[in-house]
């Protein structure tokens, strides 16, 4: 049910964001981002697409306009922001298609103010601003904590239970497919499914399913998102007992995350973070790993926001979210949390999954460990 507090909040962010850059309103078309505004709203049709087939015109004095054609505006009006105080403003479908200006002329025929129009993707006539327009969402409300919580604990159980069901010799694909479907039965989509069996998860970190038969070992991993929000963990398996290179690789990399979970907290930066994994990788006696594969930073709306590195000035938000996504050569640990002024809160844990717990300047922390059936 669609909170007005939550609402506001978000449009009072984008009216600061247009006094403090001059702008006479804000053009939000992505889905990612109209998805945050609309509080779980959506304007995808294509998933091939950055852009949605909507636009939403936040003015500088409040008003907001719904922009759509005739083919989208009663369903996204009726489904996705009803109630919600935006005016439409509907086209013909053919005017769209030829001419490229047409979204900025028609929010500027709103506005009378002789000032830019701000955007989130590249529109002729506006000034496209998508950096300062994320870091309006990066702090989640307190209504957007509560269905993150719910999403996490979903994904997490779902995943799960799919997990302990396995049996050696299914292939990657019906595993991902298995994943998928488990997902869609609490309300969320795969934005991404990776498995990895055997051989292939020591060869590759972004291993896309295929019809290879799982033996061993298995890895899954999955980006699930609802309401627009996106939760990632990674779990591994093990068909018998897990081989001791394993167990010392998951527990190295168990403690980099860790690290990285004490490190996150409001105003740390993400080249800090980085130097905070790069220090990790060094103690637990796997220097240079950090160089193999990202490890993850700040999440919500997409799968990764930010990512920590080593130029990056990006700074931790109270209340953000953040996927942590270490990996070691042939394993890897990965979980989504929320910062805050006191700890970070991990929302996407496995109700009896195996666990490690690592204890990291008195506080203990417990990461994800490999399950063996």
């Amino acid at each position: 049910m669609l909170a007005p507090r939550e609402m506001e909040e978000k449009i009072e962010r984008l009216l600061a964001l247009c006094a403090a850059e001059g702008l006479a309103g804000v053009l939000i078309n992505s889905q990612p981002n109209f998805s945050w505004l609309t509080c779980g709203g959506t304007n995808g049709v294509d998933g091939s697409r950055e852009a949605g087939v909507s636009t939403l015109f936040v003015r500088s004095d409040g008003r907001r306009f719904m922009l759509a054609s005739r083919i989208e505006m009663a369903r996204i009006l009726t489904e996705e922001v009803n109630g919600q105080g935006y005016e439409p403003i509907e086209f013909p479908w053919e005017e769209e298609k030829g001419n490229a200006t047409l979204v900025v002329d028609l929010a500027r025929s709103l506005t009378s103010e002789e000032l830019p129009i701000g955007s989130d993707l590249p529109f002729i006539g506006a000034r496209c601003m998508e950096g300062a327009i994320a870091r309006s969402r990066f702090k989640l409300t307190s209504f957007e904590v509560d269905r993150f919580r719910a999403l996490g604990r979903d994904t997490g159980e779902a995943i799960g239970r799919m997990a302990r069901a396995l049996a050696p010799d299914l292939s990657e694909r019906e595993i991902a497919r298995r994943a998928n479907d488990v997902l869609a039965s609490v309300g969320a989509h795969p934005v991404v499914t990776l498995v990895a069996a055997d051989e292939r998860l020591a060869r590759f970190r972004h291993p896309l399913p295929t019809d290879l038969q799982w033996k061993k070992v298995l890895m899954i991993v999955v980006c699930a998102r609802r309401g627009g929000l996106i939760a990632s963990l990674t779990r591994i398996i093990c068909n018998g007992a897990i081989p001791e290179h394993l167990v010392q690789r998951t527990r190295a990399t168990a403690t980099v995350n860790a690290q990285l979970f004490a490190a996150t907290r409001p105003g740390m930066s993400g080249r800090k973070l980085y130097d905070v994994a790069v220090r990790a990788y060094r103690d637990v006696g796997f220097a240079g790993e950090e160089k193999m594969h990202h490890q993850g930073g700040a999440a919500g709306y997409r799968t990764r926001d930010w990512l920590a590195h080593p130029q990056s000035n990006e700074q931790v938000q109270e209340n953000q979210a953040f996927a942590w996504n270490p990996s070691i050569t042939g394993t890897k640990v990965e979980e989504t949390c929320i910062a805050t002024t006191e700890r970070v809160e991990v929302i996407t844990a496995t109700q009896g999954w195996p666990t490690i717990a690592v204890s990291v300047e008195g506080r203990e922390y417990h990461l994800p460990n490999i399950l063996s059936l």
